[in-house]
């Protein structure tokens, strides 16, 4: 009998650990999803399990990313790669590959398109100030730079833009790439960085102005992958080879353009590119937005849920810690006031070299800012309770911890569920970040919405995350009932 269980409980073992599972990532640029969504759209047909996890933001997360091992393979550029991830193997292509090579990380042949980097303006000034190359930016240093924010940092970026054309603009911003064509179209800025793929150059009638000192290298775009799936999945890997060569730069802008312009899904752009190009033999259903919508709310749940658990189980102890030992409840409460000072990207970003990408760094920001609430307001309630009621619990004799128990936690739950409602309204809000690092919710249709300018997009992540923040509202407010002592209830 028993050693059929284990029998049964060996194979079982032995399937779950032969099971294969792809994970992939993509920056967040409309661009780099699609060809995400290809590699995914890829490995559903060659192996187990994978997924995509879209959106992850710039080069260095997504490539920390592929070295942790979070994801296993993602779409990255020749010019980055040598200017950005190895700056000391730009002298040849062997050199990266040995570089590359050594940190356990393979790249499959360019896919056949140049993405590089360009500045562009509308053709309205172009016109009015005859400029057609960057140098003729020189004799108009009143023109307003708008920068996406990784272009500000990189190698090849603004820094160096400046120092070999030796622009003398002073009024220089960051934005996100996708807003920067907003603020040319409304003329809020007059010159920012293209990537020469964009559908947007077209729809905006953007003039590229020729750089014309070379500055920027090429951007062939290709796939970096970890070195195991050579032996994990070499099936992966080969089909993913049929993609080289395959890409050229016209067919890229359009698939962009079906993406930003038709507002189509990447999914549905990438899928249809693979079956028409023959490298998918068959098609895959595109989940609707109702069960994307469901989707959503379940991540935004989870997300919320655990970490106000968490929270609640901490924080609610260290406030009545706080309050009987007054200047240990200083400190603490300085220490969580700074934590709810940091801004909540940045905190997600802090947390990703230790907890990698996906959920877990999400939970754990969410746990952290949900702290000082619910801390304060334990803390505040305890310490307000009328002297009196408290000396008179003493003279019964009831020892410390059934009159904490019995006689103040009750008197300070109005204070302390007022604490605990502030949390959960605060995490709903500040859950949406979590898509930035892959972490899903509600954020996810936010930013693709942003990506691809469509206010509808927006609105099925924002009105659910508001309607959901009203409900939580609801719901705490309807448990004072029967949380909070009637005879308090009675006399507020």
């Amino acid at each position: 009998m028993y050693s059929r269980i284990l029998f049964l409980l060996s194979v079982a073992f032995s399937l779950s650990a032969s099971a294969v599972s792809i994970h992939v990532g993509s920056k967040a640029n409309i661009e780099n999803i699609i060809l995400g969504e290809m590699a995914t759209l890829i490995a559903e047909e060659t192996v187990d399990a994978s997924d995509h996890k879209a959106g992850l933001g710039g080069t260095q997360v997504v490539w920390k990313s592929l070295l942790r091992g979070d994801i296993d393979v993602y779409a990255e550029y020749t010019g980055t790669i040598t200017q950005e991830l190895l700056p000391d193997a730009h002298s040849s292509m062997d050199e990266v590959t040995s570089q590359l090579k050594a940190k356990g990380i393979l790249m499959l042949p360019a896919l056949g398109f140049n993405n590089t980097y360009a500045l562009g303006i509308t053709s309205e000034l172009a016109k009015k100030y005859h400029l057609a190359k960057i140098t003729d930016l020189l004799a108009h240093p009143e023109l307003r730079f708008g920068f996406s924010h990784e272009f500000m940092d990189r190698h090849e970026g603004w820094p160096a833009l400046k120092r070999v054309y030796g622009l003398p603009q002073q009024d220089v911003r960051g934005f996100e790439h996708e807003v920067t064509y907003l603020g040319l179209a409304n003329r809020e800025i007059d010159v920012t960085d293209l990537y020469s793929t964009d559908a947007e150059i077209k729809y905006y009638n953007l003039v590229t102005l020729i750089d014309d000192r070379e500055l920027f290298p090429k951007y062939n775009a290709l796939y970096l992958y970890r070195a195991d799936l050579e032996t994990k999945a070499p099936q992966f890997v080969a089909k993913l080879k049929e993609l080289s060569g395959k890409i050229g730069d016209a067919q890229m802008t359009e698939l962009n353009a079906h993406v930003k312009l038709d507002k189509k899904r990447e999914r549905n752009v990438a899928e249809a590119f693979l079956v028409q190009n023959g490298i998918l033999k068959r098609t895959h259903q595109t989940p609707t937005n109702q069960s994307s919508i469901w989707l959503y709310t379940k991540q935004h749940l989870s997300l919320v849920c655990i970490s106000l658990f968490f929270t609640i189980l901490v924080a609610v102890p260290m406030g009545v810690l706080a309050s009987l030992r007054p200047a240990f409840g200083e400190v603490i409460l300085a220490l969580t006031g700074v934590v709810q000072t940091i801004p909540s990207l940045a905190l997600l970003v802090f947390m990703i070299p230790f907890l990698g990408i996906g959920p877990k760094p999400a939970l754990v920001a969410l746990f952290l800012y949900g702290l000082l609430p619910i801390l304060r307001s334990t803390y505040t309630g305890l310490r307000q309770i009328p002297p009196n009621l408290l000396e008179s619990a003493e003279a019964l004799g009831l020892p410390r911890w059934v009159r904490l128990w019995r006689v103040e936690l009750p008197l300070a739950s109005r204070s302390i569920l007022s604490g605990i409602k502030t949390s959960a309204v605060i995490n709903v809000g500040t859950a949406t970040l979590g898509a930035i690092i892959g972490a899903g919710g509600y954020g996810e249709p936010i930013l693709m919405g942003i990506r691809k300018d469509d206010m509808n997009l927006i609105l099925q992540g924002a009105i659910p995350a508001a309607v959901l923040a009203i409900l939580v509202q609801m719901l705490f407010q309807y448990s004072e009932r029967f949380l909070i002592p009637k005879g308090l209830v009675a006399t507020s």
